[in-house]
């Protein structure tokens, strides 16, 4: 029986709107992606995810969402949407898209009904409250984007709680009516052809009962993720109370339903973004019938010159539960690009170990291309996080994606202004330079993925991490009966010589190796290979 393609695909972000803009307007849309999965599907990824395009006032953009089931007019409509998917399937491209299950918009009809009276039918289907007995909010939970996660409203006298902005009221899932409603959004998606859900903020819907205070954090390492105010906090009651799980659960039994009735295979990705790995581990479910895979942000912020990326990577491994498959994400929409975080000298290893890792990897758009955050004038800023926080901004990683070393990089037609500043044009971080350069990043990228494909052991063999090794080095082996593969990486600024058993190099970071390995192998600062053992 084939495996569904989930559990070693590549998943390939493609943030909306900085990936192709259709009709001009320096925005990117449905169209304009679809008019560029050629690309996509010449790199050899398995499935796309697609951040909101639903309707919506754009306070966040699109994940204050005013409308479920429909598209916003900025990126297109239903046809626009349903032109992509069959494009989409015709190149044996999978379909996810972002399920924004704890907040909805302000504007949207079930929080305008809930604010209308204390009397509204819909008034439980968000948090109010009264004030607290200093007349201030009634806990002293921190909203992620700065100050109090409570809003008071003059015309009900109540206050209403939001995680994020005050634009985006927090939905209470212990409603079943909540529940009920956001289940047919899924619904409606998966009706439409859509091959799973990237669930955001997955352990945010089941707040605790009694909404207690949150302790202040006493050394809980969230390596400066979300700004020291909300940091500052140990969020047991605002975020993964235990009755998540019984949530996930039952929407994967949604899900699976689906999978039972056309045998497909379809997959529910969490955005979890703890440190704690028994924490995150708990997503997959008791019986694994839980979320399919709980993305695996543990490299996220790392220090990648600190040399205990190994370190991370065995711990996840311990902490997976078994037949579980694993998730790693090295950057995304929230996040600083790889090529920033680890520095643009170690961008090539880092998606070589990306893509050799065990489980399913997620690209994010343009990091096939080395694409590093880009300097945004202060008033080019758009990202209300980083008028709320400074220093947290996610601007600089969600420009749009050049496709030439034209005007705009070709995402947008010249003399229209892109939404956000691009990178610096002439230094080959382009498709079209790098689709001439057999040594380029986009080169490697491909082949690694290729290799993956060639290779089943990269993609179902166990890991095992070798020992003994130089400073600054990490080398494991992917393993599944007698087939072996070996993966060296040295991540410092000097060279080293590794111990491997004998081999063969088969893609090396520099795509410039294919010597044989007899007991050692000799590693440039940054550079990485993969070794077919014999």
């Amino acid at each position: 029986m084939t495996e569904a393609w989930w559990k070693h695909g590549v998943l390939y972000e493609i943030y909306t709107r900085s990936f192709g803009d259709a009709n001009g307007d320096g925005v990117g849309d449905l169209d304009g992606i679809t008019a560029h999965l050629d690309h996509v599907a010449w790199l050899g990824v398995d499935a796309i995810w697609l951040t909101p395009f639903y309707r919506s006032p754009m306070a966040d953009f699109g994940y204050d969402v005013s409308d479920h089931t429909d598209v916003d007019p900025l990126f297109g409509d239903l046809g626009a949407f349903d032109r992509l998917i069959t494009a989409a399937h015709e190149r044996d491209l999978q379909v996810v898209v972002d399920y924004v299950p704890n907040h909805t918009s302000d504007r949207h009809p079930w929080f305008t009904d809930s604010r209308s009276s204390r009397n509204s039918a819909r008034r439980d289907w968000f948090f109010w409250r009264d004030a607290g007995r200093d007349g201030g909010p009634p806990n002293n939970w921190i909203s992620l984007f700065g100050g109090p996660a409570w809003e008071w409203d003059q015309e009900t006298g109540q206050y209403y709680l939001h995680t994020f902005l005050r634009e985006q009221p927090d939905l209470n899932w212990r409603n079943p009516a909540v529940r009920d409603a956001m289940f047919d959004v899924a619904r409606f998606w998966l009706d439409r052809g859509v091959d799973g859900f990237r669930v955001d903020v997955a352990g945010a819907v089941m707040k605790d009962p009694e909404l207690r205070d949150n302790p202040l954090n006493h050394g809980r390492p969230w390596r400066g993720m979300f700004g020291a105010e909300w940091e500052a906090q140990d969020h047991l009651h605002d975020f993964a109370h235990p009755d998540v799980h019984r949530v996930w659960r039952d929407f994967r039994s949604l899900v699976d339903g689906y999978d039972r009735r056309d045998g497909r295979d379809r997959v529910v990705i969490g955005e979890v973004p703890s440190h704690d790995l028994v924490q995150w581990a708990a997503y997959y479910g008791e019986r694994l019938d839980g979320m399919h895979l709980p993305f695996g942000f543990h490299l996220l912020r790392h220090d990648w010159g600190s040399g205990t990326v190994g370190d991370v990577v065995e711990r996840v491994e311990a902490a997976l539960p078994a037949g579980a498959a694993s998730s790693w994400v090295l950057g995304n929409h929230d996040q600083h690009r790889v090529a920033t975080a680890a520095g643009p000298e170690r961008a090539r290893a880092a998606m070589m170990l990306l893509l050799t890792l065990r489980g399913a990897p997620t690209v994010y758009y343009g990091d096939e291309l080395g694409m590093t955050n880009v300097d945004i004038p202060p008033d080019r800023i758009r990202d209300p996080w980083e008028r709320n926080v400074p220093g947290q901004g996610r601007d600089a990683a969600r420009t749009p994606m050049p496709w030439t070393d034209g005007p705009n990089g070709g995402f947008c037609p010249p003399g229209v202004a892109p939404w956000l500043p691009l990178g610096r044009p002439g230094l080959g971080i382009d498709v079209a330079s790098q689709m001439k350069d057999s040594h380029s990043m986009l080169a490697l990228t491909r082949r690694l993925i290729e290799v993956r494909r060639q290779e089943p052991v990269l993609r179902g063999g166990a890991y095992r991490a070798l020992d003994d090794l130089p400073p600054g080095v990490i080398a494991f082996l992917r393993e599944d009966g007698g087939r072996r593969v070996a993966v060296a990486l040295n991540l410092g600024h000097e060279a080293a010589d590794v111990p491997l058993p004998g081999g063969r190099v088969i893609v090396s970071t520099g795509l410039d190796r294919d010597d044989p390995v007899k007991g050692s192998v000799a590693l440039a600062p940054y550079e990485g290979v993969v070794v077919r053992l014999v």
